[in-house]
């Protein structure tokens, strides 16, 4: 099982956790973008691709014996700010419906350029499943 890492005198996060505590077998999950998985965007949508991102993620646990509840910690990298903040209500529609509830520690970057042109987002992630 994970234990979530929160400060008692810290405020509590929303969306995401401060830390997670686990053990059991280590999954490293590479940069996923919003492609499907023969390499080609259906939309250009960015709560679109979001959601297609975490699909691949999810998808790659599976292979793993994981689920959505083992990401333990996710690195999300985007192109533009504001395209995410005007799409919020997008995104976590999108997450709840591929994650849940599950809020693994967090953190978001926005970056010049990812390398397939057309793509908003790219996520890794770090899963731990129990053994």
């Amino acid at each position: 099982m994970h234990e979530v890492l929160q400060p008692d005198e810290w405020v509590k996060p929303v969306g995401y956790s401060n830390g997670i505590a686990a053990q059991g077998r280590q999954v490293y999950i590479g940069g996923q973008i919003g492609w499907n998985g023969q390499g080609e965007f259906e939309s250009d949508d960015f709560a679109d691709q979001v959601g297609q991102a975490l699909s691949n993620v999810v998808r790659v646990l599976e292979e793993a014996g994981g689920r959505p509840e083992h990401i333990v910690r996710m690195t999300w990298y985007i192109t533009d700010k504001r395209e995410y903040l005007a799409s919020l209500k997008g995104v976590g529609d999108a997450y709840r419906n591929i994650i849940g509830r599950h809020y693994p520690a967090m953190a978001m970057v926005q970056v010049a350029a990812l390398i397939e042109d057309r793509a908003r987002v790219e996520i890794e992630a770090t899963a731990v499943i129990p053994v």
